[in-house]
């Protein structure tokens, strides 16, 4: 079932990466050769950064890749480290399914608004803020039921190579 998620995750990431280098490549074409300056170029490829990242979290986490300070936890008695795990899993579903409540009824507030500088309608905007809350959420929920399941601390996990 995550499996799915997981792989439209990645397609999305993979097309706002596409967009983020074409966008720049674009507006130096345009700029260079035709010397006409794509209007709101910069700002259009800030907010495919801003898509990237707040999307890609969720798939990140999946992945092990977040932040753990897992050398302090390896110091820590297995018990204790089983519990501080929970917290802060349980910690992450509250926090980004709150960020993700918050995005939705600032949408429904907004509905009708648009950013200034791109005149993007406001809900397309924030669009990726509540999307990658909810994916966060999600995955930190996986977490939490794994580490739950599991009944013990989590293995040391460095994906850096």
């Amino acid at each position: 079932m995550f499996k799915k998620f997981r792989q439209i995750q990645i397609y999305i990431c993979l097309a706002l990466l596409a967009a983020l280098i074409f966008t720049p490549t674009l507006q130096i074409v345009m700029r260079g050769v035709f010397d006409v300056p794509m209007a709101g170029g910069e700002e259009l490829a800030r907010y495919f950064l801003i898509c990237l990242t707040l999307i890609g979290g969720g798939f990140v986490t999946s992945q092990g890749g977040q932040i753990k300070m897992e050398e302090i936890q390896a110091m820590l008695p297995d018990r204790l480290r089983w519990y501080l795990q929970l917290l802060i899993d349980f910690c992450g579903v509250g926090m980004f399914g709150f960020i993700a409540y918050a995005s939705i009824r600032s949408i429904l507030n907004n509905l009708e608004n648009q950013t200034a500088t791109l005149e993007m309608p406001f809900w397309i905007f924030m669009m990726p803020l509540t999307l990658g809350m909810i994916f966060l959420c999600i995955e930190s929920m996986v977490e939490l039921a794994n580490t739950w399941k599991n009944q013990s601390a989590n293995e040391k996990q460095t994906t850096l190579t």
